[in-house]
């Protein structure tokens, strides 16, 4: 995925408007093609245009090449990050990792995993990978920041470890089943757990 600019950073030219009905065809198409099992790799423009109904010319008037595609399909997977409030930090944690692993779109419990190869195999795809998880990354960032502005977490936590305690079990969770009980209620242990070793005393 070495075209790492979409559709959403690219200046439009002056003519006809573009069709939405075109686009979410497109997207859809690619994403039903992921969800069947085709890697990024074999997946072909001439693949997504059959599927999706269009001719080829269709996609590369809105896209610049099957990456920049990809990183926009890829996108609305995971739907908007949760707003949080900022007025409680435990509450804002609990939003936060009550979302890891939870995507807007059920094909992607059949996408994302198939991407952690391909992810770990090339640079340009990690940092599409990144593009898309970054947003929620720094949310959570900011949330420990601001804990930590206020007082209320100690000044010398690590927070990179402190976001892989908070998500990887909840990412656990997600995949594995581990918890046998109500899922609802993991992302509040998993936070209460955490706090317990960050807060000042």
């Amino acid at each position: 995925m070495s075209d790492m600019t979409s559709t959403a950073d690219a200046p439009r030219s002056p003519g006809r408007p573009r069709s939405t009905r075109a686009d979410e065809a497109i997207v859809d198409a690619t994403l039903d093609l992921l969800a069947e099992g085709n890697s990024v790799e074999s997946l072909s423009i001439e693949a997504i245009a059959a599927r999706a109904g269009v001719g080829k010319a269709t996609i590369y008037r809105r896209w610049p090449g099957k990456d920049a595609l990809l990183l926009d399909a890829l996108r609305t997977l995971k739907g908007p990050a949760p707003h949080c409030a900022g007025r409680s930090v435990r509450d804002d944690l609990v939003l936060l990792v009550g979302a890891v692993g939870q995507h807007a779109d059920p094909r992607a419990r059949k996408i994302m995993p198939c991407l952690v190869p391909e992810v770990n195999r090339s640079s340009a795809h990690r940092q599409a990978y990144e593009a898309i998880v970054e947003p929620r990354r720094e949310a959570l960032r900011e949330v420990l920041r601001r804990a930590i502005e206020r007082g209320e977490l100690r000044a010398d936590i690590d927070i990179e470890v402190t976001m892989a305690l908070l998500t990887a079990p909840m990412l656990t969770q997600r995949m594995l089943h581990w918890h046998a009980g109500d899922e609802r209620v993991v992302p509040e242990r998993i936070v209460d757990t955490v706090l317990d070793g960050l807060r000042v005393r």
